[in-house]
């Protein structure tokens, strides 16, 4: 099965503020399979305008940010992966946040490249629970845990 380099390349139309390659504002985060194919990785460079009003720390809701549109992209790229179907296959495989629990281990630093990497724990489904960690290399600042909840949604 071919896999996109960048999970977001196939929805090239989408505007979502963290993810969609269609808002020029957007963080447009890039999520991919890693090289084992256990998770989904993605590497993201923010800048001061994610300032917390602490010099060179980013703001947790930018943080909260990353590891919801990051968490979402692995359930919709685990769910494609179960029903054996390219990313991006129709009819398209879209899911929402139902949940978002961040717990901020550390600050999180800006101006440095930071790496988020993702799994699902336990099965895929209606509801597919995801696992997230970010920071910068070898340090977990922050980790998540969100419910992603399927919907059908024709694009």
């Amino acid at each position: 099965m071919r896999r996109p380099k960048y999970l977001q390349d196939s929805w090239p139309t989408g505007t979502c503020y963290g993810c969609g390659p269609a808002n020029g504002d957007g963080m447009q985060i890039k999520s991919r399979w890693s090289d084992d194919g256990e998770s989904v990785v993605a590497e993201y460079m923010a800048d001061a305008r994610y300032n917390s009003g602490t010099p060179g720390i980013m703001y947790g809701g930018t943080v909260a940010g990353l590891i919801d549109c990051h968490s979402i992209w692995t359930a919709i790229a685990f769910a494609y992966h179960a029903e054996n179907r390219e990313v991006g296959s129709e009819p398209p495989i879209m899911y929402v946040t139902g949940k978002l629990s961040v717990a901020y281990l550390k600050p999180t630093p800006l101006g440095e490249t930071l790496y988020l990497k993702a799994w699902v724990e336990g099965s895929v489904g209606k509801k597919t629970t995801v696992q997230c960690e970010l920071g910068p290399e070898g340090v977990t600042t922050a980790t998540g845990v969100v419910t992603a909840v399927r919907i059908n949604l024709m694009l």
